[in-house]
């Protein structure tokens, strides 16, 4: 009688079926003509290639590093398909509500090729694939993933808060008249500011760390010492309506004793001298209250009133030009320098300079290493639903308008490495557009209520979003999907920000919540 042989087990025959169609499906992997450009400055990276539609996202990136020649010392990319242009029957209506750029996360057959994007896009292996390639950080923030701390003190809502140039510390105001500073590292309170009579609505910290400036809905402002903790001297008064926003001068322009400007809602900038303690000038060309100020790396300030227009200042408080698209108030502007501006001379490699020169060197050499590859742009949102991209410097008509959002825009920033505009609205969405030109790459969908505030990770590979429905969500740019909810908070969220592989955020629960991996 013959030897029986027993049949697979369930698990191998499962296996032995899962390769076989691996191999089916790669046999049956279309090929795709891809072609490689630089999203710096839109040129090709080399001739089209026909590949496998299979072919890994790490292939590609081995790739492009050939092309580019820098396989000895390999560069981490992002990569895009470019939609736009492929399908040009689409009305343009329709076409301003579709991205621009499909993230390739996988593989081109399973992010660009799949019924979706065939239906959505009109895509086919006939097309000449052209992908665009972002460069990445070297280095990669962790996401955060736990509640690491809750750290109570306020006794009212927190209202505002900054960390500091080195992310060593965080400063919070809030509606119980002081501001307060906590120990990012060891995670405890460090110092609670006394001396506003009324709310803190806002705190900004001098490039070098040495100062902390915060403004009041009485009107004044005050500076404080963060190393003790006490004021630099008395209240600095001079608005008569609460103060909306607070704006360093740059450390690549002024390391030594640095200006700083405030708006307010008598729709005055007032600019500050920090040495002296004393008013130097005031801007006095809006017609209602003044939202924002933005002290530019190139020495001028932005300033966005309720008035609809966006004025450009030279820091010597000269009008140079008046920017008036939006047909509502003007809500929220962002630089595209600003997370450079925010850490002056401070990178991620933990450097810190030993004198005043030191710094303005360190500071203008990153300055100088954004802009050469994009100059400095300004974007800006309102109520009126829309957000406006411009070169406030080289032209009073903007880049492009950007709409989409069903209802007002109430913040809007640019990723650190400027190639990104993420922008949250009261539409419960988040939507994010190109730094340059200002096409539309996706919508983030998932809160259930209006998103506060929005901030980006040091490597601009994720977003951070807080909302009224008191929670976190980190979203993963790869995929623009949630990455991780963060909830914990008992009530609306009002600000947020990473903090290297931290996040830190507070609200109407009057707690500071530390988060990380």
């Amino acid at each position: 009688m013959a030897t029986l042989i027993p049949p697979p087990r369930r698990k191998k025959a499962k296996t032995a079926h899962e390769e076989e169609s691996k191999q089916d499906s790669a046999i049956d992997a279309p090929s795709v003509v891809v072609q490689f450009t630089s999203a710096d400055d839109g040129s090709n990276l080399g001739p089209a290639v026909n590949l496998p539609a299979d072919t890994p996202r790490e292939a590609l990136e081995v790739l492009v590093n050939q092309l580019k020649g820098s396989s000895d010392d390999p560069v981490p990319f992002s990569f895009h398909l470019d939609v736009e242009h492929i399908n040009e029957n689409v009305k343009p209506e329709e076409k301003a509500l579709k991205a621009s750029r499909l993230p390739i996360s996988t593989n081109i057959l399973a992010d660009a090729l799949s019924q979706k994007s065939i239906t959505t896009y009109g895509l086919s292996t006939e097309d000449t694939f052209k992908i665009i390639c972002e460069p990445q950080a070297v280095f990669r923030v962790r996401p955060a993933s736990r509640c690491s701390s809750t750290l109570s003190g306020h006794s009212s809502p927190i209202l505002c808060a900054a960390f500091s140039p080195t992310g060593n510390m965080l400063a919070t105001g809030g509606g119980d008249c002081t501001a307060r500073l906590w120990d990012l590292n060891t995670e405890t309170p460090k110092h609670t500011l006394v001396g506003h009579p009324s709310f803190v609505l806002c705190v900004e910290w001098e490039p070098r760390e040495r100062m902390l400036a915060s403004g009041s809905k009485d009107g004044s402002l005050r500076l404080w010492d963060p190393r003790t903790g006490s004021a630099i001297g008395g209240a600095l008064t001079g608005h008569t309506k609460w103060v909306t926003s607070i704006a360093w001068e740059p450390a690549h322009l002024n390391a030594k004793n640095p200006r700083f400007a405030t708006s307010s809602k008598d729709s005055t900038v007032k600019v500050w001298s920090s040495d002296t303690r004393r008013l130097e000038y005031t801007l006095g060309g809006h017609t209602a209250s003044v939202n924002v100020v933005k002290w530019s790396g190139e020495g001028v300030l932005y300033t966005a009133s309720q008035d609809r227009s966006i004025k450009v200042w030279s820091s010597d408080g000269k009008l140079i030009r008046s920017l008036n698209e939006h047909a509502h108030w003007v809500n929220t502007l962002a630089l595209s320098t600003d997370f450079v501006l925010r850490t002056g001379p401070f990178d991620w490699r933990g450097s810190k300079p030993s004198s005043d020169e030191e710094a303005l060197k360190m500071a203008k050499e990153r300055y100088d290493g954004l802009v050469k590859r994009a100059s400095e742009l300004v974007i800006s949102g309102s109520d009126d639903h829309t957000l406006y991209l411009w070169s406030p410097l080289t032209s009073k008509k903007s880049i492009a308008r950007l709409t989409g959002h069903q209802k007002q825009v109430n913040h809007v920033v640019f990723s650190p490495d400027s190639r990104l505009i993420a922008s949250a609205s009261f539409d419960n969405g988040i939507k994010l557009w190109d730094g340059r030109t200002g096409k539309f790459v996706a919508s983030l969908r998932g809160h259930v209520a209006p998103v506060y505030r929005i901030a980006w990770s040091a490597d601009s590979r994720m977003l951070i979003s807080a909302s009224k429905d008191s929670t976190l969500k980190i979203w993963d740019l790869k995929t623009n999907k949630i990455r991780v909810d963060l909830p914990g908070h008992t009530d609306e969220v009002y600000c947020v920000d990473f903090v290297a592989d931290k996040v830190v955020s507070g609200g109407r629960d009057c707690t500071v919540k530390i988060w990380k991996n």
